[in-house]
């Protein structure tokens, strides 16, 4: 495959790259451009705002702040300062668990809700953009390389620790 013709880019030269490593420079583009365009998306919050409330919301019971960095993929600390601003913006409640004091749950606040409501139509009809001309198979091939990537990973992170 010709990636600068696929990109249309002239400023780099990917020449003969296999496609793996071309796949992770791709995937790694590919969130800093959608992040850049979710961004501009809300006034409110951040894109990594909104998917911690999305993931939150996702969650059969008040996550952790743990439980959360796991389903989000990032660090504890990065989590931590993500749920404190949001915190200050009244988007969510942190709770002390009760079994284990030590612990905090996350919670929704009202304004979490409204948010997600009030911005509902206008994400979902970017959704369709983002994915427009991709069929309902390719969809399902991009999950599962995704799912057996994300897996491999959590083995090599579990061996590194």
């Amino acid at each position: 495959m010709k990636y600068n013709e696929e990109l249309n880019l002239s400023l780099v030269d990917f020449g003969d790259m296999e496609p793996k490593p071309f796949i992770l420079g791709l995937l790694s583009a590919f969130d800093n451009r959608f992040q850049a365009c979710a961004d501009s998306f809300f006034k409110e919050i951040t894109w990594k705002q909104f998917f911690a409330i999305i993931c939150v919301n996702l969650c059969t019971e008040n996550p952790t702040i743990n439980e959360l960095s796991e389903i989000m993929g990032s660090s504890h600390q990065n989590v931590k300062q993500i749920l404190i601003k949001l915190e200050k913006k009244e988007f969510i409640k942190m709770i002390p668990d009760k079994s284990d004091k030590r612990k905090q749950r996350i919670t929704l606040t009202e304004k979490s809700m409204e948010f997600m409501q009030k911005n509902k139509a206008q994400s979902d009809e970017t959704i369709c953009r983002i994915f427009d001309g991709i069929d309902e198979e390719s969809l399902l091939t991009t999950i599962r390389t995704l799912l057996s990537m994300e897996k491999n990973i959590s083995e090599i992170g579990s061996k590194a620790d």
